[in-house]
């Protein structure tokens, strides 16, 4: 793949961050182009420890820090904060992710870092944000899908005798705030451009969780629907959920009277969609209904294969869509139409097909450029470059 400068090329990003969040987060903004130092403990990054594991190498740690050069610091030696001190002073930027106590004893606090480096971009993003109570300060993303309430709609037709889910996805909270991170950092990296002036920023998982709640959350916030336990405000008032089918699963939605005709025709009109009134969704739409209907619908869709299916469905006026799991992504069409997934050599994985960019750029187009680095890869480099 022939390489090109990225959009964000000659810009400088010190990395201190150990969780996925401010990882993700540096990530991004070297995807983009940025020279992304990432400094790590001796021993490495927790994250080279976390799973999952191919050939003895983390995969997520790999996902998280393409693009990258790495250094080993100690920050708890005097010499190596000198060090980082050093990188500081040429950098535009730095990420962070840990604690206010760790900031406050390695002098990379808000306060010390300002006085020191007064033109760079500090960004800090943690569960709770600055000032929260120090034991709230170490949550884990289970905690953060929880408190931020997106674990109340998860999922959104649950069962009443059973809790909430944490949420989709180990590290949800973590890319949503990383997001959000880099979103920041950039913007005040354009402010730095032009007035020659840093700044503090400070990302709380939690309020990230809080801007992104759905409609029904966002209702009871305002008072226009009452909270409940049992989660009914989440209830369709349909037949829609997930089925399975002969090689996974489907999800169906259907609200209307046209949804149903669609799918009467879709299904062959067999004789069971006879006991159902053609406007059943929108005025009979009762429990039982919604049981038979179900019963009925199960049988059929369990002989169905989920692509074909979902593809003749949505041909008729059926919302019917497959339930993707990891194994059928690099395989779907639109993916593959949209060169997604980008082939690039790993030195312990071999070929290895990265998650792309979601954003296509013409003249800057986001490359994996070079795979995750071995610890301490660029030590030499670095040191000699702050020296």
């Amino acid at each position: 793949m022939t390489q090109t400068p990225g959009a964000l090329a000659g810009l400088t990003i010190i990395e201190i961050a150990e969780r996925v969040s401010g990882e993700y987060s540096a990530k991004l903004l070297a995807d983009l182009g940025a020279e992304v130092i990432k400094v790590e403990r001796p021993g490495g990054a927790p994250t080279r420890a976390m799973g999952p594991f191919k050939g003895g190498e983390s995969t997520l740690f790999d996902y998280l820090n393409t693009n990258k050069k790495s250094v080993v610091l100690d920050l708890d030696q005097p010499e190596d904060r000198a060090t980082l001190g050093r990188l500081l002073s040429r950098a535009h930027a730095l990420i962070d992710d840990h604690d206010e106590a760790w900031g406050e004893s390695h002098a990379l606090s808000q306060n010390a870092v300002v006085a020191a480096h007064p033109a760079l971009v500090h960004t800090v993003v943690t569960p709770f944000g600055q000032g929260a109570p120090a034991e709230w300060q170490k949550s884990r993303p289970v905690n953060v899908i929880n408190a931020g309430g997106w674990a109340y709609h998860s999922p959104s037709e649950t069962p009443p005798d059973k809790p909430p889910l944490k949420g989709a996805g180990r590290f949800l909270s973590d890319y949503e705030a990383g997001i959000d991170a880099a979103m920041c950092t950039m913007a005040s990296l354009l402010r730095l451009r032009r007035t020659g002036e840093g700044q503090f920023i400070d990302v709380s998982e939690v309020e990230v969780q809080l801007n992104r709640i759905d409609c029904v959350l966002d209702r009871m916030l305002a008072g226009d629907v009452d909270p409940s336990n049992e989660r009914t405000a989440y209830d369709m008032g349909g037949p829609g959920t997930s089925f399975a089918c002969a090689d996974g699963h489907v999800f169906l939605f259907m609200t209307t009277r046209q949804h149903w005709k669609a799918l009467c025709e879709l299904m062959g009109n067999p004789a069971w969609t006879q006991d159902f009134r053609e406007d059943w969704l929108e005025f009979d739409c009762t429990a039982p209904n919604v049981a038979q209907f179900r019963k009925n619908f199960e049988g059929w869709i369990a002989l169905q294969q989920k692509l074909p299916i979902t593809e003749a469905a949505q041909k008729s006026g059926v919302a019917m869509v497959p339930v993707n799991t990891a194994a059928d992504l690099p395989r779907h069409e639109q993916f593959i139409h949209r060169a997604f997934f980008q082939k690039a050599e790993h030195p312990a994985f071999g070929e290895v097909a990265y998650p792309g960019a979601c954003y296509r750029m013409s003249a800057t187009p986001v490359q994996v450029r070079t795979p995750a680095p071995a610890l301490g890869a660029d030590q030499e480099e670095t040191r000699n470059a702050a020296s």
